[in-house]
């Protein structure tokens, strides 16, 4: 039975880590047969910031298709996933500003009952990926979502290690998302895309 759920997968990356982590959950999600809208939040960094890394500027170039995330995207979908790097163990600014322009929607109850869940990449193997997750996770408490974590209830969370939410480690920016971390974000948003459905039914209240 095709799925009625609509999933916002919604996302900073500067030099492309978490883009790869996002474009699999979206993928992830239209195979779960869920209407699906890949978006990134707006850039705050200056031109010349970008233009100091090539890595950087290159990323946002070869992603100039990809739409702006705005609010109504998040009051249309049924699952939210929220990627972002870390910076000092805590979400992008440019994902917090976004997240902080959501203060009327959220007051008028319309980012409730939804299923939430979060990723992140960073330079280093303890640079802070659980952190951050669970700093977008305190957003979610805020709108009174279903939070939903990958947990260890699938083969692949034993490779991938991190229950609170797919975290890729770039080595300092050199090594993109591996067969592991798509496997393990494949598996994070089916998951919540499942239980999305379930709710839908009433088989979770």
């Amino acid at each position: 039975m095709e799925s009625l759920v609509n999933v916002a997968v919604i996302y900073y990356s500067a030099t492309g880590n978490v883009f790869q982590l996002a474009k699999a959950a979206a993928t992830a999600a239209e195979k779960a047969g869920a209407e699906v809208r890949l978006r990134k939040v707006r850039e705050l960094a200056p031109a010349e910031a970008l233009a100091s890394n090539q890595g950087w500027a290159d990323h946002a170039a070869a992603t100039q298709h990809i739409v702006e995330a705005t609010p109504d995207d998040l009051a249309w979908a049924d699952v939210i996933l929220l990627g972002s790097p870390t910076r000092y163990g805590l979400p992008a600014a440019q994902m917090k500003q976004f997240i902080d322009i959501t203060g009327p929607l959220w007051s008028q109850g319309r980012l409730a009952d939804k299923v939430a869940s979060s990723f992140t990449s960073t330079s280093t193997s303890h640079g802070g990926q659980e952190s951050t997750i669970l700093a977008l996770n305190n957003v979610f408490y805020h709108w009174g979502c279903f939070i939903v974590p990958p947990g260890y209830v699938d083969p692949i969370q034993f490779q991938a290690g991190n229950p609170y939410g797919t975290s890729h480690v770039s080595q300092g920016g050199e090594v993109l998302p591996g067969e592991t971390e798509l496997a393990a974000i494949d598996f994070q948003t089916r998951r919540a895309v499942r239980i999305a459905e379930l709710i839908q039914r009433g088989q979770v209240q």
